[in-house]
Parts: C-alpha cells; structure tokens; sequence
C-alpha cells in the first residue's frame, strides 16, 4: 500500500508551510502574544479556499512552539452541548504537565446547514472567555452565520501560493522520492490545480509514483482540474459501490468517450481489487466489454454499447467481494493515454508518409506504415543516395525525411 504524500510530505514547520508568508507572520505572531497576556481576541479566524495551508499551518505553529494542539473537526460538533462539551472544557484547563495548549476548530463551514442547533452560538461564547488560544478554520469566514463570532476573532486570510511556491514544494516532494522531475512538468501541474497545494501533490503522485524521471510528456495530455475531479469520483462509484443501478449510473457524470472510461477503469481496477478471486471476476467483466467494444467497431452496430457499459461498471462493482480496506489508494493515469499522446505527434508523421506511399503505391496507408515504412527508414538510415531518390519519387518533404533519417531537425 502507498502512503499519501500530501501525509508523507507535510510540512513539520511553519518554514515549510508553502506561500502566505505574510498571514502566517501575524497569526504566529498572535499566538505569542498570548505568552504575555490574554490578548484582546481570544481566537484567530482563518479562512480562505481549500488546499491552500490553513489547518497544516496551524499544526506546524504547535509544532515549533511545542504546544499541545486538540484538534477537532467542528463540522462533527454542530449542537452547542457537543461543543461546549469538547471546546469549553480544552479552553479553559492547562495542559497535564503545566504547558501551553491550542484548541483548533477545523472545517467551521460544515456547522452552518440546517442541521446546525446553537453550535455557533456556543462557540462564541467559548471564544469570548478562552483562557488559551482557539484557532477556528473555514474557506468563507464571512457567512451571515459567522457575523457574530468575527467580532472577537483575529481574522488571517491565505490566499493561493504562486505557481512559483507550489512548485517549488513539488520539487522538494519528488528530491524526497527520488524522481528526477523537469521544472516544465511541475509547472504544468502547479497551473492545473489552480494553485491548490493538496490538490497538486495528489496529481503529482497520481503521474510520477514509481518513475525515476518525470517530464513534460507525462502531464501535456491532462484535461483541467474540474475533469480529473469528476473521472476520480466516477472511479470511486464503480469500483467501490455496492450498488449496480449506482455504478451504472456514474457513467453519465463522465465527461469522456466510452473508450477513455474504459481505459481509467481497466488501469486501477488491479490496485484497488486486491483479492486474486475479486480482481479475477473484474477482469472477466472487463474482457466482455472489450470483446463488445470490438464488435461495435467491426460492425457500427451501437445498440452493443449497454453491453459494454454494464460490464466496466456494474460488472466490476459486483466483483468486489472478499477485497479488504487498505487504506488511501490513488487513482492512476491510464499508461496507454500517456502513452498514446506522447506518441501523438510520430504517429501523426507516420500516417502522413503513410498517405504519400498509398498514392503511389496503391495500398491502404495503414498497410504502408507497417509493411513499407520500417524498411524505408533503413534505406534513409544508410544510403543517403537512394533516399534522395525514394523522397522525390514520393514527394517527401524536409521533415518528414529527417524523420526517416532519424534527424531530430
């Protein structure tokens, strides 16, 4: 099982935490005030959007002043009672041995639906008369709900690091995996995730684990943040459901033709079916799918194609029945995708001179490609007279005759 490098990687100080360095200079500098005294606002607010650093920032700063850090997601503690039970009581003892200690509310956002009974309420109340600092944490510190508590709160926004910033974390996680990674690569990475840390590096495992290099052909091929979000979350119906109607059904959420939804769930089905007689069954459901996607293609006939999909979903969700939970697992890229786009651009060559043989030859250009072309290249390879010849004949121009001479020019 590998480990999550959004865990593996998380930065252990507040020097690691990456960008914000302003926010992180006044929110440190807040909770040393309160070495002094109880300073005017008893708990910082911090706030901006996902994966930027706020709850890793908070847990570094407890870290580097060896405080004792209770932690609770406030989203779980929606009645006053439930908080006021956890956060009242942390608030207002020390610690066992006479240190300093930090209570963090995270994810406040989640106590503001409907099923919300007072939990706000009481934690302005705690705020208002805590004896050791409080850090609450949200994406949007300026919900209506919120108005109340922002009074007695230090507010400290972050904001999205630079790509500049987030590549230069991603680096540091690849030196620590031992990939050597091309700056172009990270960079692209950095810029699809829309800035977003967390979201960055799980890209970044989910592309380069197991390589020892990583470059740019590795990443040109992905679609935007908002696409690889909703493939990730149709991998997860089917090969997690319990439900065949449910796995079926994560198809439409798909954004992507049958045959690339066919190469996603045939890439992870082996690192997330780990029982030999479960991951057996879904290849088997796999392999009918195939046979149909096959005959659809020989014979045009698409009313095949709810064959195909029943079997790479419904098929594969029913095939798990022995595989034990493993813990966080990450999604895959599909190898062939890659592969098929880094070799985009010769296939693209090929098929062109593959046209110029047909003509003159009277084959089909698939044919020419591969019956003609390899032997081609070796005449172009090692008799530049005859080349000269064979590219008149045929009409080649410059770059397609480097191309056959193995000239990268």
């Amino acid at each position: 099982m590998h480990a999550a490098w959004i865990v593996k990687h998380k930065p252990q100080t507040l020097s690691e935490v990456v960008g914000n360095a302003e926010a992180i200079q006044k929110f440190t500098e807040w909770a040393r005030s309160w070495d002094k005294r109880i300073p005017k606002k008893r708990a910082a607010f911090l706030h901006g959007p996902p994966g930027v650093g706020k709850t890793v920032c908070v847990e570094a700063l407890a870290k580097d002043l060896q405080m004792e850090l209770v932690e609770k997601n406030a989203s779980d503690y929606r009645t006053a009672e439930a908080v006021q039970r956890f956060a009242g009581l942390a608030s207002q003892y020390g610690t066992l041995f006479g240190g300093s200690r930090l209570v963090l509310l995270d994810e406040l956002d989640g106590i503001t639906g409907t099923a919300d009974k007072g939990g706000v309420g009481a934690i302005t109340e705690i705020v208002k008369a805590a004896q050791c600092p409080v850090v609450l944490v949200a994406n949007n510190a300026y919900d209506p709900r919120f108005s109340t508590l922002r009074k007695y709160c230090l507010l400290v926004e972050f904001k999205k690091p630079t790509v500049r910033e987030v590549m230069k974390h991603l680096k540091k996680v690849c030196v620590g995996e031992e990939i050597n990674a091309d700056e172009e690569a990270l960079k692209f990475i950095a810029e699809k995730s829309g800035r977003d840390v967390r979201s960055a590096v799980n890209d970044l495992q989910a592309l380069a684990q197991g390589k020892k290099r990583f470059v740019y052909e590795d990443v040109a091929w992905l679609a935007e943040r908002d696409r690889k979000d909703v493939i990730f979350n149709v991998l997860r119906t089917i090969l997690y459901s319990k439900d065949s109607w449910e796995a079926k059904k994560a198809v439409d959420a798909a954004d992507m033709d049958t045959d690339m939804l066919f190469q996603w769930v045939y890439e992870n089905v082996p690192y997330h079916l780990t029982d030999p007689q479960d991951l057996a069954k879904a290849m088997d459901a796999l392999s009918l799918a195939d046979i149909y996607r096959r005959r659809i293609r020989s014979t045009q006939d698409w009313s095949l194609l709810r064959y195909v999909l029943d079997f790479m979903t419904a098929g594969v969700a029913m095939a798990r029945e022995r595989t034990k939970p493993s813990g966080w697992i990450p999604f895959r890229f599909p190898e062939k995708i890659q592969w098929m786009s880094r070799t985009k651009a010769e296939r693209e060559m090929q098929s062109a001179i593959g046209m110029k043989i047909r003509r003159k030859c009277h084959v089909s250009s698939v044919r020419a490609v591969k019956e003609f072309l390899p032997y081609i290249r070796i005449i172009f390879e090692n008799n530049p007279e005859m080349a000269a010849g064979i590219a008149r004949w045929l009409d080649l121009d410059e770059t397609m005759v480097n191309y056959l001479a193995g000239r990268k020019g």
